[in-house]
């Protein structure tokens, strides 16, 4: 199981880090994927796959969250670091209109920008998508470049907006413990998306699955989700695992 979506690196993991990574390998982890957020995290980011450069791959993104009216000058520092760094992805980018459409435009541009860095290093996105579909899908149609690749992170719309992203590119959609909430929607999704489009992922510190709910979530939680999906497609969890495994090698170009 590859885990493409945790932010361990953040403060939340500042006392047990190894000991989180060395759960994630017991429970069958196979390697993890760190999105970046802001220029702060970068550090912290690049220290956790130097620590575990052959199980962390890293990527390097603005969060739309924090997208403000510097950010123009936040995407020009971070530009550089895409060459400095091994990248398997541009991400977390996106645009979020949950909490505060503010910054709206500035995220249309920010993302468009961010993913024209995709088509120029020929990497993959990680897009954040929350309330915030049409935008982003409107952003995608009015690219001046190829559309490149991608995933949808916690993706948790409805049948119909996956049909509507699948039509626009080669694109994947993380699954995470929503899925194993009881009054999410999110297993309605799991046969639109099907085996071959589907990312397991956790988002870690966030989004805890069941039985774990409430507590913080990390890596070694990812087999509940598995299971969950396995029950709910009527497949095997080594189905899951392995078609997940494959997607992500994929996306991402890992070796595995």
């Amino acid at each position: 199981m590859i885990d493409s979506h945790s932010h361990i690196y953040c403060d939340a993991f500042d006392e047990d880090r190894d000991a989180v990574v060395a759960r994630a390998r017991e429970a069958g982890v196979r390697h993890i994927i760190l999105p970046n957020e802001n220029l702060e995290s970068v550090p912290r980011v690049v220290a956790l796959h130097e620590q575990y450069p052959d199980y962390i791959s890293m990527a390097l993104g603005l969060h739309p969250e924090d997208v403000h009216d510097d950010y123009l000058d936040v995407l020009a520092k971070m530009r550089p670091m895409l060459d400095q760094y091994p990248l398997v992805a541009i991400g977390e980018i996106g645009i979020d209109l949950y909490w505060d459409k503010t910054w709206r435009e500035q995220q249309h541009h920010a993302l468009d920008i961010q993913l024209h860095w995709c088509h120029e290093l020929g990497l993959p996105f990680i897009i954040h998508c929350r309330e915030s579909l049409d935008d982003i899908l409107d952003v995608i149609d009015n690219l001046d470049c190829p559309v490149p690749q991608g995933v949808f992170h916690c993706f948790a719309e409805t049948p119909a907006d996956v049909e509507r992203v699948r039509r626009r590119g080669d694109f994947y959609f993380g699954v995470n413990g929503v899925v194993t909430f009881k009054k999410s929607t999110v297993p309605q999704l799991l046969p639109a998306i099907g085996l071959d489009r589907l990312l397991l992922e956790t988002d870690a510190p966030f989004l805890t699955p069941v039985p774990h709910r409430g507590k913080r979530n990390e890596s070694a939680y990812i087999p509940h989700i598995n299971d969950f999906i396995a029950r709910s497609l009527g497949v095997t969890p080594e189905e899951v695992s392995e078609a997940t495994d494959r997607n992500a090698a994929r996306l991402f170009y890992l070796e595995l």
